[in-house]
């Protein structure tokens, strides 16, 4: 891993098992692809995290008065071209190893944000439907959720149907919740995916979880449309 992971640009430092094994880890991207990442760093709704100069944003107003079953969405990262693209690579073409961008951050996030403050939290991903996983090879969410070195409860699974992406925010709202419970889960729940969009996927799975005992629900995502 001496070459950065999505441009394969030879990194500046020589990656040794003497310096793996140190606390300060070899960056994984050069420093002109780390650049193109953008982290939300300024003011932001306190619900879904997307950038917003009040408390709630509309949407989570909208949300709440529909009755929303999650406590908090924390994003990373914006949802630009370029994580975009690298997220495409690692989900729809395979390149696993590109997971490990992500790695970093998203423990730090985890750790500021839910570990800190939730001392028994369940880390549950978003599951796919058969059909998806065998198109993929992998679980884009699971494969998240692992990295975060905290048990992970697969308490979710997902009938098929049509891919989210090709519906409209109309549609999506609308569309049957299409997973169900394979394990109820008595404790706080913390939902990992990869991106939020309208935030109905983590509502739909926050539904399921709190109908069958989950107290409280919340997300954490890589990156916010």
């Amino acid at each position: 891993m001496n070459a950065c992971l999505y441009c394969y640009k030879q990194l500046e430092k020589t990656l040794t098992w003497s310096n793996w094994l140190t606390v300060e880890k070899i960056p994984v991207l050069c420093s002109f692809c780390a650049g193109k990442l953008e982290i939300i760093s300024g003011e932001r709704c306190e619900r879904c995290s997307r950038e917003w100069s009040g408390k709630i944003c509309l949407d989570c107003q909208q949300w709440r008065e529909l009755g929303d079953n999650i406590e908090k969405n924390y994003s990373i990262f914006r949802y630009n071209d370029s994580i975009r693209e690298m997220i495409s690579q690692w989900k729809f073409r395979g390149d696993y190893i590109l997971r490990e961008i992500f790695r970093k951050d998203l423990k730090n996030a985890f750790e500021t944000q839910f570990a800190e403050k939730h001392s028994a939290i369940a880390i549950v991903p978003i599951p796919l439907s058969e059909k998806r996983m065998q198109e993929r090879g992998f679980n884009q969410s699971l494969a998240l959720a692992e990295m975060l070195d905290t048990p992970v409860k697969q308490a979710l699974a997902r009938r098929s149907g049509e891919k989210q992406a090709i519906n409209d925010r109309k549609t999506r709202l609308k569309r049957d919740n299409p997973f169900y419970i394979t394990e109820p889960l008595h404790q706080t729940a913390l939902i990992v995916d990869d991106i939020y969009t309208t935030g109905t996927t983590v509502r739909q799975a926050a539904q399921q979880l709190k109908l069958h005992g989950c107290p409280a629900v919340y997300a954490l995502t890589v990156a916010r449309s």
